[in-house]
């Protein structure tokens, strides 16, 4: 515990924003990305699905977090940190889902079946897990899930806007469909390295 990592006003902002632009989990880690191919094609899908993600994000590192520093480190049970938290952000989602379904039926039927696609999202697991590998402190670790999660919606929503682009598009016939999603989603992916200098000018 003593070696976490304790940030200041200004590093929790460029962690934010770091987390948004330059460690996107979509575009430069890679996650998530069954979700970005699969629910981006609707704006609307798309956009529901990031708030389902970013809320999901921030609930599971604030359970996980406690859970790795207070239970399985000090008891010597940190090799099972995967299985627990797969375990946790399952039942999470399901709790999540029975609320909301129970209390707020509009937002639940807006949410649709994004709430239970999370459970296999691996950028929810991807977060938990490196906010402890980084050494991150608990409220690094919620600033950091919540600059993934707003990352995941900018991702989600800029190549919705890409994909309505493409279909009004003349596609060659061998690059329609995944051909082309995929040389779409590699050259956003490449934009955001552009991300990296401004973000370390910003805060110099």
């Amino acid at each position: 515990m003593e070696n976490l990592i304790h940030l200041d006003a200004k590093g929790l902002v460029m962690l934010l924003m770091s987390a948004v632009f330059v460690n996107n989990y979509v575009l430069q880690k890679f996650l998530g990305i069954c979700p970005f191919l699969g629910v981006s094609k609707k704006l609307d899908q798309a956009t529901g699905m990031s708030i389902a993600v970013i809320f999901v994000m921030m609930l599971a590192t604030a359970v996980t977090w406690p859970i790795q520093h207070y239970l399985l480190d000090p008891h010597g049970f940190g090799y099972l940190q995967t299985i627990v938290f797969i375990l946790v952000i399952a039942a999470l989602v399901q709790l999540v889902e029975i609320i909301l379904k129970k209390y707020i039926p509009s937002l639940h039927s807006a949410l649709g079946v994004y709430l239970p696609l999370i459970t296999t999202n691996c950028a929810v697991l991807g977060v938990t897990i490196l906010n402890i590998s980084s050494q991150y402190d608990f409220v690094s670790s919620l600033i950091n899930s919540l600059g993934s999660g707003l990352g995941f919606f900018l991702a989600m929503v800029l190549f919705s806007g890409v994909r309505a682009r493409m279909d009004g598009g003349d596609t060659p016939e061998a690059f329609k469909g995944l051909p082309i999603t995929l040389v779409a989603a590699s050259i956003v992916s490449v934009s955001f390295f552009g991300f990296a200098g401004v973000i370390e000018r910003l805060f110099s």
